[in-house]
C-alpha cells in the first residue's frame, strides 16, 4: 500500500471538554463534521479515525461513510501525534495528514495542498499558518505564532509575540504576525521517528510539540492560507462554530 492517509485523532478524555467529539454542532456530532470535510479532499487515499473510545467508534461506524476506517488506540497517549503514529505504524502509506478532531470546518483544499507539498519528498513535515488580523490575538498566548523564512521553512513557533517590533512607531503589523493552524502532514517514516524522540527543552517550556521536530532539524514547510475554521476546545466554542457555519451557508 502507498499514497497518503488522513488520520483524525478523536479521544474521549479532553481535559476542558470531555466527550467533545460527540458534541452536537448544528445537529451533527463534531466528529461527523470533521470526517465529512476530510472526505471532500481529493488527494487522500484513505481516512482513519483514531480513537480510544467505543462510543466514538460506534458513532463513526454508524455514519456509514464509505472508506472511513476506525483505529482503536491506547487511551494514555500524551498527544494526537502519538495517537496517529500508533494508528499507522503497521500501515504502508508514504505520508500521513493529521487533521485535528476538533476542527469541524477544516478546509479540504488545505488538506490537498498539504498533500501536494509532502508528496514532493522535499519536506519532512508540512503545516499551515494564517495572517493575524485581530490585534488582541497578537498578544494572546493561546494563539501560537509561526515564523518561517522566504521559502516557507519553519523557523520557530511560540506563544509569545514574535517577531518583536523594536521600533513600532509607523510600522504596520499587517503581514508580520501569523497564527499557526494545527494541521500537519508528515512523511510516515519521519512521524514514527518523531514520536520516539524525548520531549525537548523548548517543547517543555512552550508546551508546543512541533518544537520537538524543529529541535531535531526537521524540514518543515509552512503553507500560507486564509483560514475559516475554528477549533472547538470548550463547550462555549460550540456556539461560535454554529454561528460560523451559518455565516458560511449564507
Amino acid at each position: 500500500m502507498s499514497g497518503i492517509v488522513g488520520v483524525i485523532p478523536s479521544r474521549w478524555g479532553s481535559t476542558r471538554f470531555p466527550g467533545k467529539s460527540l458534541a452536537l454542532i448544528s445537529g451533527k456530532p463534531m466528529v461527523q463534521w470533521v470526517v465529512e470535510r476530510v472526505k471532500q479532499a481529493q488527494r487522500l487515499d484513505a481516512v482513519i479515525v483514531a480513537t480510544d473510545d467505543d462510543r466514538i467508534a460506534e458513532r463513526v461506524n454508524g455514519l456509514n461513510i464509505p472508506d472511513v476506517r476506525i483505529a482503536m488506540t491506547r487511551p494514555e497517549h500524551p498527544s494526537g501525534t502519538d495517537r496517529i503514529a500508533e494508528a499507522v505504524q503497521d500501515l504502508d502509506f508514504d505520508a500521513v495528514i493529521n487533521v485535528q478532531g476538533d476542527e469541524p470546518l477544516i478546509d479540504p483544499a488545505l488538506i490537498d495542498e498539504l498533500a501536494d507539498v509532502i508528496s514532493t519528498g522535499e519536506w519532512d513535515m508540512a503545516t499551515a499558518a494564517t495572517p493575524i488580523e485581530n490585534a488582541e490575538q497578537i498578544n494572546d498566548p493561546s494563539v501560537v505564532k509561526a515564523l518561517f523564512n522566504r521559502r516557507g521553512q519553519a523557523l520557530y513557533f511560540s506563544r509569545a509575540t514574535i517577531p518583536h517590533i523594536r521600533e513600532p512607531e509607523g510600522v504596520s503589523s499587517a503581514g508580520v504576525y501569523w497564527r499557526h493552524i494545527g494541521v500537519y502532514a508528515y512523511r510516515r517514516d519521519y512521524l514514527l521517528k518523531l514520536v520516539k524522540e524525548p520531549v525537548c527543552e523548548l517543547e517543555n517550556l512552550e508546551k508546543l510539540e512541533q518544537l520537538r521536530a524543529l529541535d531535531m532539524g526537521c524540514r518543515m514547510k509552512v503553507i500560507k492560507t486564509r483560514d475559516f475554521g475554528i477549533g472547538v476546545d470548550t463547550p462555549a466554542d460550540v456556539a461560535k462554530a454554529e454561528e460560523l457555519i451559518k455565516q458560511l451557508n449564507q
